[in-house]
């Protein structure tokens, strides 16, 4: 584990595996450990950080700044830290509200981005509860089907109690299985509804703002998606990468909201085999500074 002090003074810690490059990671949650990463299912460089108030980071003197546009600082803290020029940056569901506040703000610190099953709202696509409802309903054939879909049915319906949410948790991954259902249970014991409303607080999203930004952003985009994610339906899916002039979408086959839990070899190979092809692209761009 490694630390550093960001802008505001407050200490965040990182994790870092392999010796190449890394792809520094921005979890979701929101607000959740970086540790439910892991390797991202083998992914041989990476550098997760736990974000503010979580993890092994300190607890900020200032509530506010656990707002996601705000946290932008402690990602452009890290890269001085790690001494890049550019950083390789995943940000994974709400987690992709701070990479790509960063993309929008820091365009020339960016090399690639990869967005994992990001959460559209920093961008302001809508999604409407029919639209999950249609990807929900291919899970038909599941044995927890029944239940889960009825507790879709009560959220839509307005009931948005604990356990509604906790009965819908199979619809976020490709396979509810033991890994799953272990996973699921790490990321629910670390919530904490008050670093979720702050992380979405007033002011924290300004999607007309970001979307001019990235839709000048030069370096490759990579988004990640899962065929069966009601987090982000396919269609969805492609209009987010489509905001990018640079960008590419892979779509997991009955992929979830963790492509890297569902299919682990896919998923490496999808994100490794990005950074390698785009890697002469970015060398080719001006050097920062230059």
């Amino acid at each position: 584990m490694g630390g550093f002090a960001s802008s505001d003074g407050t200490r965040l810690a990182y994790h870092r595996s392999g010796q190449e490059r890394p792809l520094v990671c921005v979890p979701g949650g929101p607000m959740q450990a970086s540790a439910y990463l892991g390797d991202l299912g083998g992914v041989p460089s990476l550098v997760r950080l736990d974000l503010r108030g979580t993890g092994e980071s300190a607890t900020p003197a200032d509530p506010a700044t656990y707002r996601c546009d705000r946290q932008v600082d402690d990602v452009e803290a890290l890269r001085l830290h790690l001494g890049l020029d550019r950083i390789d940056l995943l940000g994974h569901s709400a987690g992709a509200a701070v990479a790509v506040w960063y993309a929008a703000r820091h365009p020339d610190r960016v090399g690639r981005l990869v967005l994992a099953a990001p959460t559209p709202s920093v961008v302001g696509l809508a999604i409407a509860d029919a639209d999950r409802r249609e990807v929900a309903e291919q899970r038909r054939n599941e044995p927890w089907f029944p239940d889960a879909f009825a507790a879709f049915e009560r959220i839509w319906a307005g009931d948005f109690s604990d356990a509604n949410w906790n009965c819908i948790a199979p619809f976020h991954y490709g396979r509810w299985d033991a890994v799953s259902q272990a996973s699921y249970a790490t990321t629910t014991s670390e919530y904490d509804k008050a670093l979720v409303d702050a992380y979405y607080s007033d002011g924290a999203l300004d999607p007309d703002a970001v979307r001019a930004a990235v839709a000048r952003l030069t370096a490759p985009v990579l988004l990640v998606a899962g065929e069966y994610d009601v987090g982000l339906p396919p269609k969805h899916a492609t209009a987010y990468a489509g905001l990018f002039p640079n960008a590419e979408l892979a779509m997991l086959p009955r992929g979830g909201h963790f492509p890297w839990l569902d299919d682990p070899e896919w998923f490496v190979r999808t994100v490794t085999g990005f950074l390698s092809r785009t890697a002469g692209e970015q060398n080719r761009r001006t050097p920062v500074g230059g």
